[in-house]
């Protein structure tokens, strides 16, 4: 039996920053709670209010050490910062596996900082289904800054470019060649560069050839372009955080120069609606397939007597009544 839930206290709560009530409000989201409509629009005159970094890279390329090494500067800058950290859902449970989110253990007594681990429950992108509205859980708790730190980066995996203002890759050395980088999109989503784990033989190649592929692809765009900086850290030991912050804080600076911010949020609101908007399509086409109509149609293209396409227009206004 579901438990009742005042939204209005709720809500309340989270405003004023209880960390237990900011964890139940992500759990409703989570859990695609059939009042998520009315969170939602609880939520809405919230957004915006936050800076979203976006993490992501390879595995193994340190994005939990460089996601806390960040959280501690931004921490010294006096920033409030929530943490998203997208991790693959288990097989066996759905949940999202912590064993990342135990690196960042030191902040967990922190009160101007919040972690949550949110699976990706099989969500392609390397981001939750849930993380727009996460972010506004976050936002709506007063964080200033949201850090979302992603499964990886591939083919099916730059997702965050649609969350983030900024979107940080990182890189480290002996982990492939640029080529390899830049098939997977990596050019073309990165606002800022780190190449981790920089005391390792072989990172100032990296970084040199990261430095030539950026500039191939910057001769061939012309107008106004943000200069992506290479950033070198050692996250273990808290190296570079200091440059890292700096170069996120130029690329906000920036983006509020450029006009390109409230563009970035323009897009990311954009593809939120038409994503919840296919999401609900799939869901009543889902409900229509295993009906009496789909069956007779399938029948009758079978035997020929009607053809997919015409059958499909059937179903498509089967759908808009």
């Amino acid at each position: 039996m579901a438990v009742a839930v005042d939204l209005g206290e709720l809500i309340e709560r989270v405003t004023s920053g209880q960390p237990r009530a900011i964890a139940r409000l992500l759990s409703l989201v989570e859990d695609d709670h059939p009042r998520l409509r009315e969170i939602a629009r609880a939520l809405a005159p919230h957004t915006g209010t936050a800076t979203v970094i976006g993490l992501t890279g390879p595995p193994g390329a340190g994005k939990s050490t460089t996601t806390a090494m960040l959280l501690s500067e931004l921490r010294r800058a006096g920033h409030r910062v929530g943490v998203l950290a997208i991790d693959p859902s288990s097989p066996f449970s759905g949940g999202a596996l912590l064993g990342d989110r135990i690196r960042m253990s030191a902040h967990a007594t922190d009160p101007g900082v919040f972690i949550r681990s949110m699976a990706t429950r099989g969500h392609l992108g390397g981001l939750a289904w849930a993380t727009p509205q996460a972010t506004r859980v976050l936002e709506t708790a007063g964080f200033d800054v949201v850090l979302i730190e992603t499964v990886g980066v591939g083919q099916s995996e730059v997702d965050i470019v649609k969350h983030a203002d900024t979107t940080v890759v990182l890189l480290a050395p002996g982990m492939g060649d640029g080529v390899q980088a830049a098939k997977a999109g990596v050019l073309e989503i990165a606002d800022v560069f780190v190449v981790n784990k920089a005391d390792r033989q072989g990172a100032e190649a990296t970084v040199r050839e990261l430095r030539d592929m950026l500039a191939a692809s910057r001769r061939e765009i012309t107008g106004p372009r943000w200069r992506q900086p290479i950033v070198s850290t050692v996250a273990s030991r808290g190296e570079g955080g200091g440059d890292l912050r700096a170069a996120l804080e130029d690329h906000r600076r920036w983006l509020d120069e450029h006009g390109e911010l409230a563009h970035r949020r323009q897009q990311r609101a954009r593809a939120e609606v038409e994503a919840i908007a296919l999401r609900q399509v799939r869901t009543e086409f889902g409900r229509l397939a295993g009906g009496e109509a789909v069956r007779s149609l399938g029948t009758r293209v079978a035997r020929g007597e009607l053809d997919p396409y015409t059958a499909a227009d059937s179903l498509m206004d089967e759908l808009k009544h």
